[in-house]
């Protein structure tokens, strides 16, 4: 691993940590307990990460640190039931200044269903529905996610004559129009293969605000973090695919996104020094595809580094002080609005913090 301590050695001058900071991504999660959370449960059986251990984790180093963590926007996590998720986070207490609850778009009901989520609390900003299909979920060797085999890894972004060379489901678009009327928000999470479809989705209703979760998901781009791998090139195929998928959605201006879970994109990207390079190269490219007042960096916190920064493909990631000197570092030649925009300003008014 490039420590910050090797990094100084090496007479690499780090830039000021951000004195501010809102977490736009974070999970609570309790599958021991919480009845509602039994798909989870079956993934991460007796798991619990709840607001004391994040409490010890993020805020208090981050404190200690210089940085004050204004609040944070609790991310939906797979539960059964997204009122009983939405209703166990308000009943916390928690630095979660704002809720994005799960909800199927393309349910019957979406309607009602967005009724009662607001109802269930005043933090209640927008709504997420784990979409990442490029075929059958086959144990997380592709980038369909495990979250879609609740409703058979149909791809809601181009299944709409079934595969994935089509349109988005008709119910889905209608559920996502209708966000609109209730004035909530959606985080999009899917593959980079579905981004143009999205972009198209969201060319047809304007008045839907869309934020990206983590940088779009570019697909461990170096090859799996193991020693034996010294490779530096990046699958030129992934790498593209992403690229013209995120230059269709910059050109929204109601879309934002998430620089977070970097180690999905680079798993261990930590450990070397053209890792490092790497990643930041990809962050500063999207900043510069949407613009400082577009994008938000976030923890993705839950449980330690390492499930944070890559949902579990490698065993290491930055704790979350060392995330936002690094997050500081690449963006350290921007102007203080613009890294005031990155670390709090958007996040506040994407999430109406």
């Amino acid at each position: 691993v490039v420590s910050f301590e090797t990094r100084m050695a090496n007479n690499e001058k780090k830039a000021s940590l951000p004195t501010e900071f809102v977490d736009c991504h974070h999970h609570f999660v309790d599958t021991a307990t919480n009845e509602f959370q039994s798909f989870l449960g079956s993934l991460l059986p007796n798991e619990q990460y709840l607001a004391e251990a994040y409490e010890k984790d993020v805020v208090k180093p981050l404190a200690e640190a210089g940085v004050s963590l204004l609040g944070g926007v609790h991310m939906e996590c797979m539960p059964d039931d997204g009122v009983k998720e939405v209703s166990w986070v308000e009943s916390m207490e928690s630095t979660v200044k704002a809720i994005v609850a799960s909800c199927d778009l393309a349910s019957e009901s979406v309607d009602e269903e967005l009724i009662k989520l607001k109802d269930a609390s005043p933090k209640l900003r927008g709504v997420r529905w784990i979409i990442d299909s490029v075929g059958p979920f086959e144990k997380g060797t592709t980038a369909t996610h495990v979250a879609t085999v609740r409703f058979d890894s149909i791809d809601y972004l181009r299944g709409s004559e079934g595969g994935h060379d089509g349109g988005p489901i008709p119910a889905f678009e209608k559920g996502f129009a209708s966000l609109a009327k209730h004035q909530l928000t959606f985080d999009l999470q899917c593959a980079p293969a579905q981004l143009l479809q999205a972009a198209q989705l969201c060319s047809r209703h304007p008045n839907v605000r869309v934020c990206i979760d983590h940088l779009g998901k570019p697909r461990i781009l170096l090859g799996p973090d193991v020693p034996s791998n010294d490779n530096t090139i990046p699958n030129d195929e992934e790498l593209q695919t992403w690229r013209e998928g995120m230059k269709a959605m910059a050109k929204h201006p109601q879309v934002y996104v998430k620089v977070s879970m970097l180690g999905y994109a680079v798993p261990g990207w930590i450990r070397k020094p053209e890792r490092i390079q790497l990643v930041k190269e990809l962050c500063r490219e999207v900043v510069e595809m949407f613009g400082p007042s577009r994008c938000m960096i976030g923890l993705n916190w839950w449980k330690d580094g390492a499930c944070s920064d890559s949902d579990g493909v490698t065993d290491i990631g930055p704790s979350p002080v060392e995330f936002l000197q690094y997050m500081s570092d690449f963006f350290s030649d921007y102007s203080e609005e613009d890294r005031h925009r990155l670390f709090v300003g958007t996040a506040k008014e994407f999430y109406r913090i």
